[in-house]
């Protein structure tokens, strides 16, 4: 049995995520699958014009995987563009950076899930599988209300506006 795959560290998802030729009707036109990760190599490296092991770092896998996350990327977009073939931008296994959670109950911090959860379990904080978490609001509950301003000492609030 294969290894299973890390995450790799992502930090851009695309709004658009299908590509195809002009004129021509997707109905029957073959697709080739990009993953995230992928576009982000590809993004990191030729977008931005960093190093590969900067690249690497960012994505957080080493220099020879990101090689050949890059390579197959590359591999995919040639054929698309060559062949008149459309793209779909999905899947992978990666995580959005700079989003983590922090379990209310036992303070545990992880990475949030950079798409929704598919499952209520995958919802659920690793540590000690409670769902009452800190972090971007979810799907159906309203955020927290913001902290209302200290009152001052002689309990009338001042205005931040001059009069």
């Amino acid at each position: 049995m294969p290894r299973p795959k890390k995450c790799r560290r992502v930090e851009f998802l695309p709004t658009v995520t299908v590509f195809k030729p002009a004129g021509v009707r997707r109905c029957g036109l073959e697709e080739i699958v990009l993953t995230v990760e992928e576009l982000e190599a590809i993004r990191l490296k030729d977008q931005e014009g960093l190093e590969q092991e900067e690249c690497a770092a960012r994505m957080q896998v080493s220099r020879p995987t990101f090689q050949r996350i890059l390579t197959s990327a590359r591999a995919k977009v040639a054929r698309m563009l060559t062949g008149g073939l459309a793209l779909r931008v999905e899947g992978g296994t990666y995580e959005l950076a700079g989003r983590r959670r922090r379990c209310r109950r036992c303070q545990g911090e992880f990475a949030a899930p950079a798409r929704p959860a598919s499952s209520a379990d995958e919802a659920l904080c690793p540590k000690c599988r409670d769902d009452d978490r800190e972090g971007p609001p979810r799907a159906g509950r309203p955020a927290p209300a913001p902290p209302s301003p200290p009152a001052a000492a002689n309990g009338h609030s001042r205005s931040p506006l001059p009069r």
